[in-house]
């Protein structure tokens, strides 16, 4: 792995500097099974492992920005991009990932989970789209930490000729972000216990991602859904209170996972 060039770094912080103020520029909303699994929150009590597809970091990364989060970037060149951009806004970064570079991965991981969560994108740095590898499943069971699927939505956003079909919210675009319900992988199960947890995982994160993504081109609002405006001199995330009680989602659910069969069950929501 090299070192990044001059050109990188420089990318990297001007779009730490952009990226945030461009999320000005979006209806920007967000809905939580769980407040509390949120570093951006006062509520934040529990590091947790993030899961969200790569055609999304462009809007998910900023908002994070200066809050207690490791971003699990690849070795691949094509990853630079994202490690400078990520540690210009104040995150942790850790290079690899649970098969190249794995070790040492893992053993940043293990030391940066005693004081941060864990962002990962399982379908990255290649594919295949929206496919989740046994990564995050793999980790939420060696760390003990609870896996959160995030579904992301905009509406009309331009997309790249890329194998994740890249998005980049226009102007004034909605973007909707569901956090989703925390998955707690056993510790010490055999291969084919993960590989049912990846499965469900994988579907559970479609469902949330599609669910969001009708969300932001139906222009109809959530029960509970909050907007937020960052504070430019503390990097500080300010919510809007939501004048709405919060109730129950209606739609996405809570995978319950038959580890014999490998099956993966809808049988309860969660709010």
């Amino acid at each position: 792995m090299s070192d990044p060039t001059l050109g990188q770094r420089i990318t990297g912080h001007v779009n730490a500097l952009l990226m945030p103020r461009a999320l000005d520029l979006l209806n920007f909303r967000i809905r939580y099974y769980d407040k509390s699994v949120d570093p951006a929150r006062s509520e934040y009590n529990e590091h947790v492992i993030f899961s969200f597809w790569h055609e999304y970091i462009v809007v998910i990364l900023p908002r994070w920005g200066h809050t207690p989060l490791t971003v699990l970037c690849s070795q691949h060149r094509d990853g630079e991009l994202v490690n400078q951009t990520a540690e210009s806004l104040g995150l942790n970064i850790v290079r690899g990932s649970t098969s190249r570079g794995g070790a040492a991965a893992i053993r940043a991981m293990k030391t940066n989970s005693k004081f941060s969560s864990i962002a990962m994108t399982p379908d990255g740095p290649r594919g295949p789209r929206r496919e989740m590898a046994m990564g995050p499943v793999y980790l939420a069971s060696l760390l003990g930490m609870p896996l959160v699927p995030v579904g992301i939505g905009i509406s009309n956003p331009y997309r790249l000729s890329t194998w994740d079909k890249f998005a980049i919210p226009r102007p004034l675009s909605r973007v909707r972000v569901i956090f989703g319900p925390k998955i707690r992988v056993p510790k010490k199960v055999d291969r084919e216990t993960l590989a049912a947890y990846r499965v469900g995982a994988q579907g559970l994160m479609n469902d949330l991602t599609d669910e969001a993504q009708y969300w932001a081109d139906s222009k109809q609002k959530m029960v509970g859904e909050q907007r937020f405006t960052r504070d430019r001199r503390s990097n500080r995330v300010v919510f809007e209170r939501s004048l709405v009680k919060p109730e129950k989602l209606k739609i996405a659910k809570a995978p319950v996972f038959d580890t014999v069969s490998g099956d993966r069950h809808s049988t309860k929501r969660v709010g």
